[in-house]
């Protein structure tokens, strides 16, 4: 799911990424066409560079699981690099894998 999401920001894959976002989600937007706005100039803004997974688990009893990667960012130049813990629940009637939120690490 992380590299997924990380492919869909990197080709603009907006929908995919607004579909795969938890609803309970600090970032996700009740107004699904200004929320898909946002994405959409996030990705053309920013070039996608490279993920590294560091780890992850699943605790699939519990319906969660978690991803610690590094994903490199640049945007005009900037270096938005960062590292965050991950969390993915299972949601919706079929139960699909969606990003919950997210915990900055450092670098």
């Amino acid at each position: 799911m992380m590299r997924s999401r990380y492919c869909a920001y990197a080709l603009g894959l907006v929908d995919y990424i607004l579909d795969t976002t938890h609803p309970d989600n600090a970032e996700a937007r009740p107004d699904r066409a200004a929320w898909a706005r946002e994405v959409a100039a996030f990705s053309q803004a920013t070039r996608f560079v490279g993920l590294e997974v560091r780890s992850s688990a699943v605790h699939e009893a519990e319906g969660w699981g978690e991803v610690e990667f590094r994903a490199r960012l640049l945007r005009d130049g900037e270096d938005l690099s960062f590292a965050e813990r991950s969390r993915f629940e299972r949601a919706g009637d079929d139960s699909r894998w969606v990003y919950h939120s997210g915990e900055m690490l450092p670098d």
